[in-house]
């Protein structure tokens, strides 16, 4: 019999659910589909999605679980310290665990950074480019751009020695200008 092959499989513990009303984002009208849903993942979920995903990998030295949105922090902390807890008591022995999470920023602040480093996640960051570039689409509630508070969550990640990587969406705004947006990342990032 063949030896089963690694795959990656993201969940969304929000469903659609965001903090920011990116102008671009397609996902957000998908909460019309589930009319009076909390788009939140119970721990029954929870529980299921952790033994599936590692029963999947059997035999496998790494599973990576990954979670993105919506807006997953928007869960909580505590969810996550849940869903860690999980994969320690059902793992195999053999098994290493990697973890990973995209999210805008907008929540992360100490105590996330302290678990995002304490349990090794890699955490991508959806940042646009410089202000002017970022904050064309990518802006809250009441319209107004994100870029301050993304910002403001990545120096959390970076004072904790987070490991980090960007997500960028290219659109009409940062199009034409790659190099101020490769810069940005380079230098400011």
């Amino acid at each position: 019999m063949p030896s089963p092959r690694p795959f990656h499989v993201m969940t969304k513990p929000t469903g659609a659910v965001c903090n920011l009303d990116c102008t671009y984002c397609f996902y957000l009208a998908k909460e019309e589909l589930y009319p009076g849903s909390d788009f939140r993942m119970d721990d029954a979920v929870l529980e299921a999605y952790v033994t599936g995903l590692l029963a999947a990998h059997r035999g496998m030295d790494e599973v990576v679980v990954a979670f993105q949105g919506g807006e997953p922090t928007m869960m909580g902390l505590d969810f996550f310290k849940r869903s860690v807890e999980l994969v320690e008591q059902l793992r195999r022995p053999h098994q290493r665990i990697s973890y990973s999470i995209q999210t805008n920023g907008v929540l992360i602040d100490e105590s996330w950074a302290g678990f995002f480093k304490e349990n090794n996640v890699l955490v991508g960051v959806s940042v646009d480019g410089p202000r002017a570039l970022h904050d064309a689409y990518r802006v809250d509630k009441r319209g107004e751009g994100s870029f301050d508070r993304v910002m403001a969550g990545y120096e959390h990640l970076r004072a904790a020695d987070v490991d980090v990587n960007v997500l960028c969406t290219v659109n009409a705004a940062n199009q034409d200008h790659p190099l101020d947006v490769y810069r940005f990342f380079r230098d400011e990032m």
